[in-house]
């Protein structure tokens, strides 16, 4: 799918090979705070998630894809998440795995193809993110790409015994009734 490929990185389904990548990712405790994740998950478990990720979107609601580079390595997962058709919008989240592939390029432009994706091929009207208001990555990323501070949420999530607030941002497509 040309939508989904860019010059440095493209976005793929997930393949029962990428059991060991999101393994090691859904069991890293210094970013369990980004998925409100609490608790370790078994190879078994996410072998079952495997097995029903290649579910439809409209029906599971969620779509989790790889960022590969063109040398075949898995380096991060984009997802959306809370698909709504009838609204037209869906949440979405990013994560570069290694912080050695970080800060160059992939991460943007990752994010620009799946919003291509889903303003053009799903109609959606808006994408929004959740973003910790001490992430200055992430938030610059997302401003860069077009997303707008539309909320801050007050002690909305806590990590390293304190609470800390967190940013509402949106993207609107206009071209979209």
């Amino acid at each position: 799918m040309v939508t989904l490929k860019g010059k440095q990185v493209f976005l793929r389904a997930i393949e029962p090979e990428d059991l060991e990548f999101i393994h090691d990712i859904e069991n890293d405790e210094q970013i369990w705070y980004l998925s409100q994740t609490k608790v370790p998950y078994s190879k078994y478990v996410i072998k079952q998630y495997l097995e029903s990720a290649q579910s439809d979107l409209f029906e599971t609601k969620q779509l989790r894809l790889v960022i590969s580079n063109f040398k075949s390595e898995s380096i991060g997962l984009i997802d959306l998440f809370d698909f709504d058709f009838f609204n037209k919008r869906a949440g979405l989240g990013i994560l570069i795995k290694e912080p050695k592939d970080r800060k160059k390029g992939f991460g943007t432009e990752a994010l620009e193809l799946l919003i291509n994706y889903c303003f053009l091929h799903l109609q959606l009207h808006q994408i929004y993110c959740n973003v910790s208001e001490d992430n200055d990555a992430s938030l610059k990323l997302f401003l860069n790409a077009g997303f707008k501070k539309v909320g801050l949420k007050q002690d909305w999530t806590f990590k390293n015994n304190t609470f800390n607030n967190e940013y509402l941002l949106q993207l609107i497509n206009s071209n979209v009734l």
